[in-house]
């Protein structure tokens, strides 16, 4: 199968007009519910040459107050590793699509994290997208007259827990406004805005995620109007507070 992909996608890497392949992997996170163990990611190649990609999936071991940790799951056998990514390696043809399943199968007692990297690369004979050293050539060859920038992107995967369970704490005061996560599994604070207090001159809206038993602090400043929008799972609330008066 992989023989006939990459025979038509180097059919149309062919033109020497092109740009190059441009991936877009649609959000940068994704949430695997309890009851779930699959989830599908979808790949878009918006450029004019196919794209050859790599997809790496590493565990993110967060630990209160220190940064994440990255555990490689490559070296471990198959068997073994707790998220796997199916196709490993795929061909996406200009302007066309195609699906990375996940598949989670480890412990789900608690949350865990995985980040999972989509990498465009250039192929070889060696590699698993079984092409032959003439077509790889090929295809780096019909690059050679755009531009040769292959831009990688990652996701992080959250893995909530079998029993999830939110409870979510807002606290408000005239100074700011804390979110604590009580529950065990990562609430999302979205679209958190701040504006005036007519709802106009507002900062860039931002996206915050609250993971269990940790909390975020927002200070409020006078004459300006905040709000996000609280997710759970599948329940969602707005949330508004002011600052003080001018």
């Amino acid at each position: 199968m992989f023989k006939t992909l990459g025979a038509i996608a180097l059919m149309l890497a062919s033109n020497t007009t092109q740009a190059g392949p441009e991936l877009n992997i649609g959000a940068f996170y994704d949430y695997l519910e309890g009851p779930r163990s699959t989830f599908v990611k979808r790949l878009r190649n918006g450029g004019d040459a196919t794209a050859f990609v790599k997809v790496e999936v590493v565990e993110e071991v967060h630990r209160p107050g220190q940064p994440a940790l990255e555990r490689a799951l490559d070296g471990l056998p198959v068997a073994d590793r707790p998220l796997i990514a199916s196709p490993a390696r795929l061909i996406v043809p200009a302007k066309g699509m195609q699906n990375v399943r996940l598949l989670y199968r480890g412990d789900r007692s608690k949350e865990r994290y995985f980040r999972v990297r989509f990498m465009p690369v250039m192929p070889s004979s060696n590699d698993e997208f079984a092409i032959t050293e003439q077509e790889a050539e090929h295809y780096r060859e019909s690059l050679q007259a755009g531009v040769q920038v292959l831009s990688g992107y990652g996701a992080l995967l959250f893995v909530q827990p079998r029993d999830t369970r939110y409870a979510t704490q807002v606290g408000e005061t005239s100074g700011g406004i804390t979110v604590r996560n009580d529950g065990n599994a990562t609430v999302v604070m979205d679209h958190y805005n701040d504006c005036d207090r007519y709802g106009k001159s507002c900062a860039t809206a931002t996206v915050h995620h609250v993971l269990p038993g940790l909390e975020r602090h927002f200070e409020k400043k006078p004459g300006r109007t905040y709000s996000f929008e609280l997710i759970e799972g599948q329940a969602r609330r707005k949330v508004i507070s002011e600052g003080q008066r001018l």
